[in-house]
């Protein structure tokens, strides 16, 4: 999926979702690490610093490996805002429902975007802000 003959400065575009792409081994590998590290990086509660990573390192060289990983960035910040959002409204009793419900789509999507991402699939997460392109 790589162009040798596209600039290194331009971002490579990435087809439209449900078109079929031959993809190598490591670009399907490191498209799912997009995803997965957000799991990883949860321990520390800084689940958007695994796909701001991997973008950084690997999205220049596949437009499916930004593709994923972008989209796994914006999901996480998402989620980010919608946690803390949720906190506050700890204070007038909305929140307590909101929390778990948050956290429960983070860790379901997260997980399929994963599995999809390792079939070599276009994911796009649901409910997300797109901060990132």
């Amino acid at each position: 999926m790589s162009d040798p003959n596209q600039p290194m400065n331009q971002p490579m575009k990435p087809p439209p979702p449900g078109t079929p792409v031959q993809l190598t081994k490591d670009e399907v590998t490191w498209g799912c690490a997009a995803h997965w590290t957000a799991l990883v990086a949860s321990v520390v509660a800084l689940a958007f610093l695994g796909p701001l990573i991997v973008m950084l390192t690997k999205g220049n060289e596949s437009a499916y490996v930004r593709a994923q990983a972008v989209e796994s960035l914006n999901f996480q910040l998402s989620i980010l805002i919608y946690g803390v959002v949720s906190f506050v409204l700890v204070f007038v009793l909305v929140g307590f429902l909101l929390l778990p419900a948050v956290g429960l789509l983070w860790l379901i999507c997260t997980i399929v975007g994963a599995v999809r991402s390792s079939r070599g699939e276009l994911y796009r997460y649901p409910l997300t802000i797109r901060l990132v392109s």
